[in-house]
């Protein structure tokens, strides 16, 4: 059995940037002290919601050491080193090794489609030439690529392959890892919507972009499932649901950027690509935020 690198919700936090787009440490403290104070169980810095694919080489190694540093083990620190160049990634895993970080999350490889085999050559890369838990992470609809359970399975018998954060959308598939893999690995979803479904496939939590607005609610909800009161983590899941949705009505994080806007947090806006949200959307987001009382 591995023991799983948190349990609870850790919160997929987003980066704030200052109107010149650098990264807005001060607001950064304040989010993160936040976020601590009401209940997240881990922090996990540089990933998709973070915008770690527009953060520069020195940037993404000087966000990682700032929340290594600030978090000071309150609380887990997972640090983003995922990359679709196996070398690049490495270089960035031993940073974040050098850097005190607890674990790694690691996306598939993007883009360049890899084979299963591929996958597996390019994990076992990253934990040959690392010292701390790793944990997968399975995002087809961004990435292109499916980790197959199989794959899991076969990865799961390195040790220091401690989970996967699976945002496949398949519960079958989610249940297929549990059954072949048993607590050889730890698995979280990668989705707020299925947070239930995922925990009774034996999951010990989720990765979240509800908890960067709702830090304590989405604790409460994995919390229930954890203390045994499954039917109260389903109820309150879908209490929230209406909310979690709609920090999706356009490509994350920038519905969950203009929400912490809209609660006061000065989270500035996301580096291009990602655009401003249309002024439907804006409108639709506001609503829901009013609906839940989190605007200012």
């Amino acid at each position: 059995m591995k023991e799983p690198v948190f349990t609870g919700a850790a919160v997929a936090i987003i980066t704030p940037f200052n109107e010149d787009l650098a990264v807005n440490y001060e607001e950064f403290k304040k989010f993160i002290d936040w976020q601590i104070e009401n209940g997240t169980d881990a922090i996990v810095i540089c990933g998709t919601s973070g915008e770690a694919s527009t953060l520069s080489t020195a940037e993404h190694y000087e966000a990682v050491k700032f929340c290594v540093d600030y978090v000071n083990k309150r609380v887990p620190v997972i640090a983003g080193a995922g990359s679709n160049n196996t070398e690049y990634g490495l270089r960035t895993a031993k940073m974040a090794c050098e850097c005190g970080a607890d674990a790694l999350l690691l996306v598939t490889p993007y883009y360049n489609k890899c084979t299963q085999k591929g996958l597996y050559e390019h994990y076992k890369a990253y934990h040959d030439a690392t010292d701390i838990p790793i944990i997968l992470y399975n995002v087809p609809s961004r990435t292109g690529v499916n980790l197959l359970p199989e794959t899991v399975k076969k990865l799961s018998e390195l040790p220091r392959i401690n989970g996967v954060k699976e945002a496949s959308g398949d519960i079958s598939q989610v249940m297929k890892i549990r059954a072949l893999c048993g607590d050889d690995i730890n698995i979280w979803s990668g989705n707020d919507d299925q947070i239930p479904a995922v925990m009774s496939c034996g999951g010990k939590g989720v990765i979240s972009v509800l908890s960067n607005v709702c830090p304590q609610e989405t604790h409460d909800i994995v919390q229930h499932y954890l203390d045994g009161n499954a039917n109260k983590c389903t109820d309150m899941m879908a209490e929230y649901l209406e909310l979690a949705n709609a920090l999706f009505v356009e490509v994350n994080p920038i519905p969950v950027k203009a929400a912490c806007n809209m609660m006061g947090w000065n989270m500035g806006r996301c580096r291009m690509p990602l655009s401003e949200m249309t002024e439907e959307h804006t409108q639709y987001l506001k609503k829901v935020m009013d609906k839940y009382g989190l605007t200012k």
